[in-house]
């Protein structure tokens, strides 16, 4: 029995031995292979096959640099009418709606009492002045019998006196005269500028009082738009504002086109609730396309970045090391270059770092490493990397 267990504990022992030899001999042969197999195997130090990317050539543009905006369109003028006397409306010369000009009749109101006013204050200014025309004949002859002896000087002191006083009263009854005909103008009410008539609710017969609301007048050209901008704006909309006139765009969203203003007014303070500050430009409107009231886009130039290098938003990366991007470097080997971005538009940016030469990677980057082989789409594997063509409007 002992010689069995014996013969049993040997033989393990010599399947042990040969086990160890066998994997031994198993992992010297992997690491030959890993030795002289270097740059073969897949797994090995470079042997990855090239990630496939889209690459683009930057552009070289002037790139405007904008701030956006919703705005309301604000008449530059609008006037409430109303009658400056108590009367009844005669006639009603306009209609609802109507553009009218400047100095055309819009009212008439009675004027028949102002009338009479008036013949009475100029018949009694007639009156004052053949008084005075009597008295100063009477005071000439005076002074020719005082000259001749037969009138005293007292006398003739007191005539004079009288034509004095008489010209006084002809000079205030030719202002009350004056008065008289200002108040009869006011029955008849014309336009204080060219605009549009807004809605009429009175009609001939009503009695009407100065706080009684005729109609409204409104310019529409040209008009203005005001809207609200960032206080971080500030700065650049006041530099812009002193090195010229600084062009707006307006868009109703209904109309393909955009309609081009001047900034007129920016304000002379910042609003510190909600940190904006307010600007109206103002725009031509021949055409009545903007109107009171109405919400625009606007768009404001504030800076024109010239010769920019601008590139796809997409081929941006920022990561806690900063802002970089991929481009395809020496031996086709992904190259990161640190850029800055100067200001974002749609799906392109202008960007600082780059020469405009390269070739910038935009997509297939989520999978590179600096230093990893990249082959653009399109060209052929095991070919060296071409430039990928740039797309239309693009400068290769």
């Amino acid at each position: 029995m002992k010689k069995k267990n014996a013969g049993f504990i040997v033989g393990v022992v010599a399947l042990a031995v040969a086990g160890a030899w066998y994997l031994n001999k198993g992992d010297g042969a992997h690491a030959e292979g890993g030795m002289g197999g270097q740059g073969k195997g897949p797994g090995a130090r470079g042997g990855m096959p090239p990630t496939t990317v889209n690459v683009v050539a930057p552009q070289r543009q002037d790139v405007g640099v904008e701030l956006s905006a919703n705005g309301t369109v604000t008449p530059v003028r609008t006037v409430d009418l109303h009658p400056q006397t108590t009367a009844t409306i005669r006639q009603v010369h306009i209609r609802e709606g109507q553009f009218v000009k400047e100095g055309q009749v819009m009212f008439s109101l009675d004027d028949r009492a102002d009338r009479a006013n008036v013949a009475r204050a100029e018949a009694q200014v007639a009156q004052n002045r053949a008084t005075l025309a009597d008295l100063e004949r009477q005071y000439k002859r005076s002074q020719e019998l005082a000259a001749q002896g037969f009138l005293s000087q007292s006398a003739v002191d007191s005539l004079r006196s009288q034509v004095d006083a008489a010209r006084a009263l002809v000079q205030s009854n030719a202002a009350a005269a004056r008065a008289s005909q200002v108040s009869a103008s006011y029955t008849t009410i014309r336009a204080p500028m060219s605009g549009r008539v807004g809605a009429i609710d009175i009609h001939p017969g009503a009695l009407v009082q100065p706080t009684t609301s005729l109609t409204t007048i409104t310019q529409l050209d040209p008009i203005d738009v005001s809207f609200t901008l960032p206080e971080s704006a500030l700065g650049a909309l006041l530099a812009a504002q002193r090195a010229g006139k600084v062009a707006v765009q307006a868009s109703t969203g209904h109309e393909a086109r955009s309609l081009t203003g001047e900034l007129k007014f920016v304000d002379n303070a910042v609003d510190p609730v909600a940190g904006t500050i307010r600007v109206k430009a103002q725009f031509a409107n021949p055409e009545s396309s903007l109107w009171p009231g109405q919400y625009v886009g606007t768009r404001i130039t504030v800076q024109t970045i010239r010769d920019a290098v601008v590139i796809p938003q997409n081929a941006i990366i920022t990561s806690t090391q900063g802002t970089f991007v991929y481009v395809v470097g020496e031996g086709n080997e992904a190259r990161q270059v640190k850029v800055a971005r100067l200001h974002g538009f749609g799906e392109y940016a202008a960007v600082t770092g780059l020469a405009g030469n390269e070739k910038v990677i935009t997509e297939g980057k989520q999978n590179l490493r600096p230093g990893g082989k990249v082959r653009p789409a399109g060209a052929a594997a095991g070919t060296p990397a071409a430039e990928a063509p740039a797309k239309k409007g693009e400068k290769a």
